[in-house]
């Protein structure tokens, strides 16, 4: 494939934050199914895609800069991208939800809309 031999210390750093970058999406994939309403069905994949694509762009870009000896734009591209867009898209949804008065849980201790 390639004839640049990579030093195993990098190659463990790269599989180690490929295998943490995996493992972070996939919590936030059961957590997505497991949770019991939207705003915390909201959480779990926002904080586990900021943090999964994160780790995993990482270790991507530690990967590709020493193949190609030079740090890859596309990659730092897509992480500026990914950490502006994801926190800023999940506020959106849960003021949304908060407007249209989307129930909570019932052990959910206050609401916000609550006139009390």
């Amino acid at each position: 494939m390639t004839d640049v031999a990579i030093p195993w210390v990098l190659e463990l750093l790269i599989a180690v934050f490929l295998l943490v970058g995996a493992l972070v999406a996939l919590l936030g994939t059961l957590g997505l199914v497991r949770f019991p309403d939207f705003y915390t069905r909201l959480h779990a994949p926002t904080k586990a895609s900021t943090l999964g694509v994160g780790c995993t762009l990482l270790g991507s870009m530690i990967y590709f800069s020493v193949i190609k000896e030079g740090i890859s734009a596309q990659e730092v591209l897509i992480t500026l991208f990914l950490f502006v867009t994801a926190p800023v898209s999940a506020h959106m949804m849960a003021k949304a939800a908060l407007h249209r008065r989307v129930n909570a849980v019932k052990r959910t201790r206050q609401t916000p809309w609550s006139e009390e």
